[in-house]
C-alpha cells in the first residue's frame, strides 16, 4: 500500500483549492474535528464493516464531530469515505494545514517543554521565536519530561534543543573525543 503521505497529497491540495475561496480557518477547525474523530479505532471498524455504506458513516462522523460541517467539508468527507481513505484522513489534513500556513505566511512551530508553559511565558517564547525563524509561527505546546529542563523547538525541518537534556549529550560528546 501507498505511504498515507502519498495518498494524502492529492486530496490536501485539492481541499485547500476549494478552500481558498472560503474561510480556511473554519474548514480547518471542521477538518480537525473530523480528524480527530476518524483516528477512533471503533469508527474505522465500523466504516470498514462491509455492510456499512458510506452515508452511514459520514452521518455518522458528522455527528460525532459535534460540529455542523461546511457542504464543501461535507463533499469531501463523502468522497474520502467512499473512496476507502477514512484512515489517511488524519494526514490529509495535517497537509491541509501545511498548505494553509504556507498561504497566510505562517508556520507549525512545535514546541516541547519539560514543564508547563504559562501563556505569559508562551507569548515570550513565541516573539522571540518569530524574530529567530524570521516567520510568523503557530506555536503547538507537548511537555516531554525527558527534557529535564528547557525547550526544543521543531519549525517545518529545523530544530532548536536549548534543552538541559541536550546540553547534557554536548558535554558528554565532548569530554570523550
Amino acid at each position: 500500500m501507498a505511504e498515507l503521505a502519498t495518498i494524502a497529497r492529492p486530496y490536501a491540495e485539492a481541499l485547500f483549492q476549494v478552500a481558498k475561496s472560503q474561510d480556511l480557518a473554519a474548514w480547518g477547525r471542521q477538518l480537525d474535528a473530523l480528524a480527530q474523530v476518524a483516528q477512533d479505532a471503533d469508527l474505522r471498524q465500523f466504516a470498514d464493516h462491509p455492510k456499512a455504506q458510506s452515508e452511514q458513516v459520514v452521518a455518522v462522523m458528522t455527528a460525532a464531530a459535534k460540529q455542523s460541517l461546511a457542504g464543501g467539508v461535507q463533499n469531501f468527507l463523502q468522497a474520502v469515505v467512499e473512496n476507502g481513505r477514512l484512515a489517511a484522513l488524519p494526514e490529509i489534513v495535517a497537509q491541509y494545514h501545511v498548505l494553509a500556513n504556507a498561504a497566510s505566511g505562517v508556520s507549525d512551530a512545535q514546541v516541547f517543554s519539560a514543564y508547563e508553559i504559562s501563556d505569559a511565558q508562551l507569548a515570550e517564547l513565541k516573539a522571540t521565536l518569530e524574530k529567530r525563524f524570521g516567520r510568523k509561527l503557530e506555536t503547538h505546546v507537548q511537555l516531554e519530561p525527558g527534557l529535564i529542563g528547557g525547550v526544543r523547538v521543531v519549525v517545518g525541518d529545523e530544530v532548536l534543543d536549548t534543552s538541559v537534556k541536550a546540553r547534557l549529550e554536548r558535554m558528554k560528546v565532548a569530554l570523550t573525543a
